[in-house]
């Protein structure tokens, strides 16, 4: 898979993700590391950051549940409006969590 379609896949996969749901970057990209031949949480936050303002951003969050760093505010809002559950600072991994088999 070249960058740019890698790109696309990271963003098409972030669209799925249900209101009220969420996946971390880890998990992003462990859901296309099969297809893609890459698995790096650090890639996904990347083209998140440089590209992601056109799709449901505030649904993809650290493993430990911390809001996209300086978009904490409105992620938080965002989040709360869809009624993802969230635990202190963050969201609750354990009931949030979303796998694109769920979708399927």
């Amino acid at each position: 898979m070249r960058p740019d379609e890698y790109v696309e896949a990271v963003l098409e996969l972030v669209e799925r993700i249900p209101p009220g749901r969420v996946m971390s970057y880890g998990a992003v990209a462990d859901a296309l590391a099969e297809r893609s031949g890459r698995a790096s949480a650090r890639l996904v936050g990347s083209i998140m950051a440089r590209h992601g303002g056109g799709v449901p951003w505030h649904r993809v969050v650290n493993s430990a549940g911390r809001l996209p760093p300086g978009h904490e505010r409105e992620a938080r809002a965002r989040l709360r409006a869809e009624g993802t559950p969230l635990r202190g600072d963050g969201v609750d991994m354990a009931a949030a969590s979303w796998s694109p088999e769920e979708g399927m």
